[in-house]
């Protein structure tokens, strides 16, 4: 189970999820709490390990500004999280190595993501308001094609995430608010336990025990 942590706006939180098993990290470069300078995330990306996968969340920006600013912070990836049209994401693809396309759930669109040669990586699904921590009704995320890498967003907590995962089964999860003390500070503990119990929730998966259950599930019953 791939985890991305996202709404990451200093060192100490970029290594700390690191440290916890996150896979990836996000920097939302869009008006939002969690809005961070690219001079900043340059500084962080050099004390990463070299293997991290860094992702510049970006809504609404021209295809050039995305592209100037991945390449100037040393970022690996981007995620367009706006009305990005095909042609955005196009030109976005062509020279960005690793791009995320995200769409709020019951979107149209959704239903032709991910798919052709010149598609995003990933698609994430989110709420209609990214970042602010609303759950949406996660049978909105089931549009996807069928083989296309869903990142599934939108209020996902340590305490849900599990939930979310039985009910979906996502290619990864991604957390902002959820693994947060306050809005840009990242809390340690809920970092750790999101990141666990989402690779467990996986892992289970992947076994083929977990149930597909929409209610409360007791993991000590399996084992």
């Amino acid at each position: 189970m791939f985890v991305k942590v996202c709404g990451i706006t200093n060192e100490d939180d970029a290594l700390l999820a690191v440290a916890m098993g996150a896979d990836a990290l996000g920097f939302v470069f869009a008006p939002s709490p969690r809005q961070i300078h690219p001079e900043v995330v340059r500084d962080i990306i050099k004390r990463l390990p070299h293997d991290t996968l860094t992702i510049g969340v970006f809504r609404n920006e021209t295809p050039e500004r995305v592209i100037d600013i991945v390449a100037r912070t040393g970022l690996k990836g981007a995620q367009l999280h706006g009305g990005e049209t095909a042609e955005d994401l196009r030109l976005v693809r062509l020279r960005v190595p690793f791009v995320i396309q995200a769409l709020p759930a019951g979107d149209t669109r959704l239903a032709g993501a991910g798919v052709g040669p010149e598609a995003a990586d990933v698609v994430l699904v989110d709420s209609q308001s990214p970042g602010s921590g609303e759950v949406f009704d996660w049978s909105l995320a089931e549009g996807a094609p069928d083989g296309v890498r869903l990142l599934l967003a939108g209020g996902l907590t340590p305490d849900n995430v599990e939930q979310a995962i039985r009910k979906v089964r996502p290619w990864g999860v991604d957390s902002a608010s959820g693994t947060e003390a306050s809005p840009g500070r990242k809390d340690a503990t809920k970092v750790r336990l999101f990141v666990a119990r989402a690779k467990e929730a996986g892992k289970a998966l992947e076994e083929g025990w977990a149930p597909d259950t929409e209610g409360p599930y007791d993991w000590a019953e399996e084992t």
